[in-house]
């Protein structure tokens, strides 16, 4: 089993930049694919970036393709999303997920087994 804890939310204005970090208790980050997604009220919860298990491939979701950045510091455990230039529809949860030895980045919620309890990105005016 795999826990995954995420940090880095809050409250900022929009064109400010925020960092979101994860980190799987209890097992190396590089032994996953990793996912962030998103679930903003009412709406359904979305891919938003993710890396394979050896970090050489990422993907992005066009809505922040350029904007954000995934990115895994293996000395330190722990997946980062660099989040630049946010916009008020960037407000959101946001969950990170893993899965197990994936070679390709997993784009649908279907494909990641363990999921952390997000964190809150709330974008102002």
């Amino acid at each position: 089993q795999v826990h995954l804890v995420e940090s880095g939310g809050g409250l900022v204005q929009a064109g400010d930049s925020l960092r979101l970090s994860c980190v799987p208790s209890g097992r190396t980050v590089s032994s996953y694919a990793m996912g962030w997604f998103r679930q903003a009220p009412g709406k359904e919860r979305e891919f938003v970036a993710g890396m394979n298990w050896s970090g050489g491939s990422t993907y992005y979701a066009n809505s922040v393709a350029g904007r954000f950045t995934i990115s895994r510091d293996s000395n330190k455990n722990t997946v980062y999303l660099q989040m630049n230039s946010l916009k008020l529809e960037d407000t959101a949860v946001y969950s990170c997920a893993a899965r197990l030895a994936s070679d390709y980045v997993p784009r649908s919620l279907e494909e990641y087994n363990y999921w952390g309890q997000g964190t809150q990105v709330t974008v102002s005016s």
